[in-house]
């Protein structure tokens, strides 16, 4: 068996988990909980680390069993064939969820600018600031062409 990347509607991450779940696919959708500030409160949220995106473990043949869970959508493809993930960078990813960072400091960083993560689930990705804000920078990350959002935590 093999882990493979599916690419989910946005915001279905949970359905589309819990799906596969029922029928007995081995799952992963990395998670962080965030805090969220509302204007009368404040409130931790549980959310993808990668938005749109969960990793399945499942036999080549039965790949198409994954479809009969709405909001999937399709899997990712490397080269015309579906990407297969690697057990240990499944591992390493599991593992670097534990020991994630609780705030970020933003001072003197530049849309543009070249940054290496130093903690986190994203630790030693190398990454390209798209956006700066008071409390979060926008990374997108050189080796996974995807962007993430490195938020400083609501107090």
């Amino acid at each position: 068996m093999s882990w493979f990347a599916i690419y989910t509607r946005p915001k279905n991450e949970k359905k589309v988990v819990e799906g596969l779940e029922k029928l007995g696919i081995e799952v992963y959708c990395p998670m962080i909980t965030q805090v969220k500030q509302w204007s009368d409160r404040k409130k931790k949220v549980e959310m993808p680390l990668i938005n749109s995106y969960v990793f399945v473990n499942i036999e080549d043949k039965k790949r198409n069993i994954v479809f009969e869970v709405p909001g999937v959508v399709r899997y990712l493809f490397w080269l015309g064939k579906p990407a297969i993930i690697q057990e240990q960078e499944i591992d390493t990813l599991k593992a670097s969820l534990k020991g994630i960072f609780s705030s970020v400091e933003v001072n003197g960083i530049q849309p543009g600018d070249s940054l290496t993560i130093s903690q986190g689930p994203f630790q030693g990705k190398e990454g390209v600031v798209a956006h700066v804000d008071k409390n979060k920078i926008r990374l997108v990350l050189k080796e996974l062409g995807v962007l993430i959002t490195i938020s400083k935590e609501i107090e």
